[in-house]
């Protein structure tokens, strides 16, 4: 039994896309990483509690079939920004929330992060260069 299982989760990690934007975050990657750590032995892998890993494989088929979508559609399919679906994308892909980060961090922070850790000649150029810029 535990090779039909194991054999599942095999199709369902393959249909389930992986979002190259959100590395680190993507749920694909993760049910890959996981499922390869439960099945280590792959076929002869022994589950301890295989009442507890059929319920975790039916829902996940659930969220991957979109189950819930359909179950209870949505009249329209707009947001309260009224941002599309790819602008969603772009505003949460690791990148520009990457940007976003580095863009909150304080005055103190950026020049920590400037002249922490480096040799003395690494560190006059920073400062040397920081002074030459115009302030805005």
């Amino acid at each position: 039994m535990a090779a039909g299982r194991y054999r599942r989760f095999l199709k369902l990690c393959e249909e389930w896309p992986v979002d190259d934007t959100k590395r680190g975050r993507d749920l694909g990657a993760y049910l890959r990483q996981r499922v390869a750590q439960a099945f280590r032995e792959g076929e002869n892998t022994q589950i301890a509690e295989p009442e507890a890993c059929e319920q975790m494989y039916q829902s996940l088929s659930r969220i991957h079939s979109n189950y819930y979508k359909h179950k209870y559609p949505r009249p329209r399919d707009t947001s309260f920004s009224g941002l599309s679906l790819e602008e969603y994308k772009l505003i949460l892909s690791t990148d520009t929330l990457g940007e976003f980060k580095e863009m909150n961090k304080s005055m103190w922070k950026k020049l920590q992060e400037r002249f922490a850790a480096r040799s003395p000649e690494e560190k006059h150029k920073a400062w040397a260069q920081a002074l030459s810029r115009p302030r805005t």
